[in-house]
């Protein structure tokens, strides 16, 4: 599993000019399903996730999880995290997970979250989605579960 995960002030996702999910202070979350993930890499990613410390203590440090600060998350899935464009001009996504599979991940790490944090929104899965976010630093990480 890929994720990019961006510090923000506020973000929120609209589907066909349809509010699905918003979120003021915490992390965005953009999720990207490979082919051969399993629930494991969703576990670890959920817990990296609520755990790594992105939130800024009283000194203006980054020393705070999103748990310590009951901050909120927005999970938007987003396959061409997994594109390879490494030859020509087109990116392949031969190795995103398939719609079903992605699906099912997806989910459940959406629900590994929220049996953490009390506030979490979801984009729609395979919707074309609208996504505004006010950045928080800027703070933009990149986790891939074959890292860590």
């Amino acid at each position: 599993m890929k994720a990019v995960v961006q510090r923000v002030k506020r973000a929120s996702v609209t589907v066909e000019g349809e509010a699905v999910g918003a979120i003021g202070k915490g992390l965005l979350v953009l999720l990207g399903v490979a082919e051969a993930d399993t629930a494991g890499e969703a576990d670890k990613l959920a817990e990296k996730i609520l755990n790594i410390r992105l939130m800024d203590d009283e000194q203006g440090r980054m020393n705070l999880s999103v748990m310590d600060v009951t901050a909120e998350i927005l999970v938007v899935s987003q396959f061409t995290l997994l594109a390879d464009v490494r030859k020509g001009r087109r990116p392949s996504y031969i190795g995103a997970a398939a719609p079903e599979k992605a699906n099912e991940l997806y989910e459940y790490f959406v629900d590994r979250v929220r049996a953490s944090l009390s506030r979490v929104e979801t984009g729609r899965f395979r919707a074309m989605m609208d996504v505004e976010l006010v950045n928080d630093g800027p703070v933009t990480i990149i986790l891939d579960t074959n890292e860590f």
